[in-house]
């Protein structure tokens, strides 16, 4: 069943000419099918996303045309390159940055998204790779950028991307290795605080879902040295993060990607989790309250859940609902921590 056209869809079919015949790598995510529109106009295609959710939706449709990593590479071959607009400013900086190397000289350098979503920015972002864009089109809140490859591109070097701090958690210290864009870029959360002060000693498999940058299982690792810790995201970038982060501070654990539970294949003591609720632009409950009510498939008989959610989040009843008891073990005025067992 196909879905229904995006606003930003509808705007790339208006000037689709732009991608006739091109050797074109797309980046980012469109919410509908139109990639398939552009496998037909496009002498060749590549998509490459940092997110897991949506590689599994168009994977069926693309093949080996999509890709699903942190990083693409490689030398320069591709003579379009339209950029769907992440959410974060940095971490278009970082796609830019990472895609131009793979562009020749001249090559078209699109950009699309919501007006809301930061697109407006376009001018700035392409600077360093040219002269100024123009505005090919603007409708329904969207707006198209079009310019060329006109300078001189450095290599990638992803080292030069991560951001470093540290941070303390108790009596626990770790250092924190995070891509563009990443939660917990910048520090550890207030949540996540919160949520780290309330679990006790550790043994046993946990599951760190939602990992980020990888705080929380890096932590709980060195708390509990005999635990062995899983981490998934749906974000390349997010998994590339904790794998740093690990590595830094000496730790091990696997990190892998998992749209909610789709690659998940085992029972865990320990669940864990600060869930995210926003995906892009919008609000959204659908993964965290899947996440919630299957977490019980996915934990052991003496296992148990402890997530930490914004206090205006309606999670309890979910929780109530199915597990046999849920406590709240701290809480304040913005966040509460939520304790369930199987």
């Amino acid at each position: 069943m196909s879905r229904p056209v995006s606003a930003v869809s509808q705007m790339l079919e208006r000037n689709q000419a732009l991608f006739v015949g091109k050797r074109l790598l797309v980046c980012g995510a469109l919410e509908d099918d139109y990639p398939r529109q552009l496998a037909e106009l496009a002498d060749s295609l590549t998509v490459f996303t940092t997110d897991y959710c949506y590689f599994l939706s168009q994977q069926a449709a693309l093949g080996e045309r999509i890709l699903f990593d942190h990083q693409l590479g490689g030398a320069p071959r591709f003579d379009a390159l339209l950029l769907l607009m992440p959410k974060a400013k940095a971490e278009a900086q970082y796609l830019l940055a990472m895609m131009a190397p793979l562009l020749e000289s001249g090559a078209d350098l699109l950009l699309a998204g919501e007006n809301r979503g930061g697109i407006n920015g376009a001018d700035k972002l392409l600077a360093p790779y040219g002269e100024k864009p123009i505005k090919r089109d603007s409708a329904r809140r969207c707006s198209l950028y079009h310019g060329e490859l006109g300078k001189p591109v450095a290599p990638f070097e992803m080292d030069a991307w991560f951001s470093r701090y540290e941070c303390q958690a108790g009596d626990t210290e770790l250092t924190v290795m995070a891509l563009p864009g990443v939660f917990s870029a910048d520090g550890l959360d207030l949540g996540s605080q919160m949520l780290l002060a309330s679990l006790p000693p550790m043994t046993g498999k946990l599951l760190d879902f939602g990992c980020g940058a990888g705080v929380i299982g890096s932590i709980l690792a060195k708390r509990n040295p005999a635990l062995t810790v899983n981490m998934v995201d749906i974000s390349a970038l997010a998994l590339e993060s904790s794998r740093r982060t690990l590595a830094v501070n000496g730790l091990s654990g696997r990190v892998y990607a998992s749209d909610v539970y789709s690659d998940i294949a085992e029972r865990f003591q320990h669940i864990v989790s600060n869930p995210p609720f926003h995906a892009g632009l919008k609000t959204f409950y659908a993964a965290t309250e899947t996440f919630l009510a299957r977490a019980p498939e996915f934990l052991t008989a003496d296992g148990a859940l402890t997530i930490v959610a914004n206090a205006f989040l309606r999670y309890q009843p979910i929780l109530e609902t199915h597990f046999k008891r849920t406590d709240v073990i701290a809480g304040d005025g913005k966040f509460k921590v939520y304790l369930s067992k199987a």
